[in-house]
């Protein structure tokens, strides 16, 4: 295979939301600590998130969200880390991705991102004239070594991962929570299937394991099999 293997690892609600609202001020990570029944086992997503893979996909929209921009630098960690990124990110959030990253790649279609005005060894980008998730991941690996990456990005790109078929395996944590709301983000968010002839585009999911975890929390882990 001339791509990573991927694996698509999030915590979410019984209903599938992957945040408490429809609004970037709402966040589970934000949030759950806050609410009795979900901030007691809520380490054990942390915990098992610890152990995922050394290379990791997000979003800029999403590190955004959590404070990265205006954030302090972190220690370095020997995670590497795949940013999806036009507009969100400014000098600030990419230095501070590039202290806390072994190796950052970066992937936008901006020709002006403000990751172009950052000089840092350990970051690396990769432009584009139009977004393609399959190019970006065939060159993680032959230039960079990827063998394994997790992702852990926002619905909408986790959409585009199920639709182009970049996704080997799902790995969820359920949260004992029902979260509800029609525009609140859900796991695979995006454009829905318009069509019976668009039912191939589905990700058919065998169980690998079912773990109850403590505090009423559960982890699901399955191959992508179609």
């Amino acid at each position: 295979m001339n791509r990573p293997v991927t694996t698509l690892f999030m915590l979410m609600s019984v209903d599938g939301k992957i945040s408490t609202g429809a609004t970037d001020e709402m966040d589970v990570d934000r949030d759950f600590p806050q609410i009795t029944g979900l901030r007691e086992g809520l380490h054990q997503y942390y915990e098992i998130e610890q152990t995922t893979d050394l290379w990791s996909f997000n979003t800029g929209r999403v590190q955004a969200k959590i404070g990265v921009n205006t954030a302090d630098m972190p220690a370095g960690t020997p995670v590497s880390f795949v940013l999806l990124d036009n507009h969100h990110l400014n000098t600030h959030g990419v230095r501070y991705f590039c202290a806390k990253s072994k190796q950052l790649v970066l992937i936008t279609t901006n020709r002006d991102h403000p990751a172009f005005d950052v000089k840092e060894d350990n970051l690396h980008i990769i432009l584009q004239e139009k977004l393609s998730l399959a190019d970006a991941l065939t060159i993680l690996k032959e230039q960079f070594g990827c063998e394994r990456l997790t992702v852990q990005s926002g619905g909408t790109v986790n959409g585009l991962f199920l639709r182009e078929k970049l996704l080997d395996f799902v790995d969820i944590v359920v949260a004992p929570v029902l979260i509800g709301g029609k525009d609140t983000p859900t796991l695979i968010d995006g454009q829905s299937l318009q069509s019976a002839n668009e039912l191939s585009r589905l990700g058919v999911l065998r169980l690998i394991e079912a773990t109850p975890l403590q505090d009423s929390y559960l982890r699901l882990r399955y191959q992508v099999v179609g």
